[in-house]
Parts: C-alpha cells; sequence; structure tokens
C-alpha cells in the first residue's frame, strides 16, 4: 500500500477535500493533487514536516505516513539505479556559472564545457545545493524566513513550502530551474574554488542568511598514530598534590606534548603546567572596550606584587602550588 492510497481512503472516509488537506498541511493544492495522482514522488520523511501534520489532520497513528512513504521511496531508488546520469540544464548551469568569482568564470567555464557533466561541475553543483539545503531545512519551520524567501523569488507562502520540499528531496542529477530561482539564486551570493586544492568559498546573501560564508577545504592529512600515555603524567594526574586543581583544558595541553628520547617526570608536568598559568610567559592584548590598546606588558599595563621565590608575581594571579607547601 502507498501513501497516495491511504491519504485518498482516509479523505473519503473522514469526508474531506483535497483542498482541506492543503490546508492543513500548509501547502498548496495541487502539491496534494500531484502527490495523490502519482505526479509527485512521496517526500523523504526526515526532510519534511508534511507527514505530521497530515497524520494529525486525517487521525492516522504517528508516523505511518512516514513510514510507508520510505517504503515505497526505497522501491523508486531500485528502480532509478541503473540509469546514467543527465547533465544540467543550461539555465542552472548558467546561473551556477553567473555566480562564480569574475576572475574565474571564464576558466572554470572552459572546464566545464569539455563535459556535459564532468567532475568539477558535479563537486561544485553538489557543494552548492549542500548549503542551499542545509539553510532550507534549518528555516523550514520559520514563517519570517519562508516569507522573505517568497518575496524573493515571487511565490507566495504555501508554494514556497511546497518548494522547500521538493527543493530537499531533488539531487544534483535532478536539479531543476525552478530550484535555481527559488532558492540558489536568492540564497546564493557568489562562489569561488582554488583549482590546486579544491577549497571551496560560498558567500550567501545576508539578508536570509547569518552564517554569510561558508569554506570547504579537502586536505590532505597523514593518520595519527595512537601515542601510548606517559608515565610521568600519569603519575602526575595520580598525584593530587600537583594535579588536584588541573583543568581539563590544561590536562588536553600536557597529553598533546611529545617527547622523542627523554622521559619526562611527574615534576616535569607540574612545572609545565605553572609555566603554562604563568602571565610573564605570554604577550597579552589588552582591549579597552572594542578598541585594541596594545600587548600588555607585565609590570607596566598589570602592576606587579612582591617578589616571590626571586621572582615577580602578577597582581591577581596565583601561582601553583602543590599541596603541602
Amino acid at each position: 500500500m502507498d501513501v497516495s492510497l491511504v491519504i485518498r481512503h482516509k479523505l473519503n472516509e473522514l469526508g474531506l477535500e483535497q483542498r482541506d488537506l492543503a490546508t492543513a498541511a500548509q501547502v498548496t493544492e495541487s502539491y496534494i493533487s500531484q502527490l495523490l495522482t502519482g505526479k509527485k514522488a512521496p517526500p523523504a520523511a526526515h526532510r519534511t514536516d508534511i507527514y505530521e501534520k497530515m497524520e494529525a489532520y486525517l487521525k492516522l497513528p504517528s508516523g505511518e505516513l512516514s513510514r510507508l512513504a520510505e517504503l515505497q521511496r526505497i522501491e523508486e531508488l531500485k528502480g532509478k539505479l541503473g540509469n546514467p546520469p543527465t547533465p544540467l540544464f543550461k539555465e542552472v548551469r548558467e546561473l551556477i556559472l553567473r555566480k562564480c568569482a569574475l576572475d574565474k568564470e571564464k576558466q572554470i567555464r572552459a572546464i566545464f564545457e569539455k563535459q556535459p557533466f564532468g567532475e568539477l561541475e558535479r563537486l561544485i553543483t553538489q557543494k552548492l545545493l549542500d548549503i542551499a539545503k542545509g539553510v532550507a531545512k534549518k528555516e523550514l519551520e520559520s514563517e519570517d524566513w519562508l516569507r522573505e524567501v517568497a518575496r524573493l523569488s515571487n511565490q507566495d507562502y504555501a508554494q514556497i513550502r511546497v518548494t522547500i520540499l521538493e527543493f530537499l528531496e531533488t539531487d544534483i542529477f535532478h536539479l531543476s530551474i525552478e530550484n535555481c530561482v527559488s532558492f540558489l539564486e536568492p540564497l546564493i551570493e557568489s562562489w569561488d574554488i582554488d583549482l590546486e586544492t579544491f577549497a571551496i568559498e560560498i558567500v550567501l546573501n545576508n539578508r536570509v542568511v547569518s552564517e554569510h560564508i561558508k569554506k570547504l577545504e579537502f586536505a590532505e592529512k597523514e593518520p595519527e598514530e595512537p601515542v601510548e600515555e606517559e608515565l610521568g603524567l600519569k603519575e602526575f594526574l595520580h598525584d593530587t598534590g600537583l594535579s588536584s586543581d588541573a583543568t581539563k583544558e590544561e590536562i588536553a595541553f600536557l597529553r598533546k606534548l611529545r617527547f622523542k628520547t627523554k622521559r619526562p617526570t611527574p615534576l616535569y608536568y607540574y612545572r609545565e603546567l605553572q609555566n603554562l598559568r604563568d602571565p610573564l610567559h605570554f604577550r597579552m592584548q589588552c582591549f579597552l572596550g572594542n578598541a585594541l590598546l596594545g600587548s600588555f606588558r607585565p609590570g607596566i599595563d598589570l602592576p606587579l606584587g612582591k617578589e616571590r621565590n626571586g621572582r615577580p608575581e602578577a597582581v591577581g594571579v596565583r601561582p601553583v602550588q602543590p599541596k603541602g607547601e
């Protein structure tokens, strides 16, 4: 049994019309009609709130439509796996190129045109789509945000909700002109790519997105070899007289210390902790409100108190002391 059949059955049973269901689900009547006639596939349950609204309105058990939708989508996906990818619509490609940084557009266009839908074009399209989808999914429950995007794309509120549901379902091989007009166009200001490292910077429209810039980088890293914890560190941590007031951040710092031949003692870690806390060992910045005044100079910008063990002690700074000293 598929989703559309269950919905039609409940509508008939309750004596309801498609327009009633559309109002309850906050989508257009046209969308409901296409969903029930199979012209549109049911959206993925984890990407939409439409099933919850429909289940409540049709008095169905919670999760029933979501479960059926996932089963139906799995069956439909099995039939599509063998189909080869098709190139982007010309208008979609032009929009993506138009958003490209001006100094790269000619070079990127030449690469795109070598293949109908080559590796670089797929990579860039996928990243732009991922970012736009992330924004749309995050803001799906925000009526103010939906109305602003609707205004920018010349749609009404119900239409933009339908468009979002369809947009969250699409992939790079089925990206439509409507998807671009509704989301990629208003959400993305520009993008740039480093063709050596493939790092991508995407600038978003700050009128509708709070996070203005997204940076995606691809870096090769050697796998970190597991390092056995130093015996001296274990003993230091076990000795509460040395380490009882050490914070998690300080212990994490001590664990990152590496040694080639010499093996540190507990006293080494204790002194390292003292050095880490001593303000005389670090250059500090002085701020007044939001204005940066310059580097901090112990004894000049902050008065020093009496000497302790032959060294000046900054006022208000408590040096680390082993218990019992």
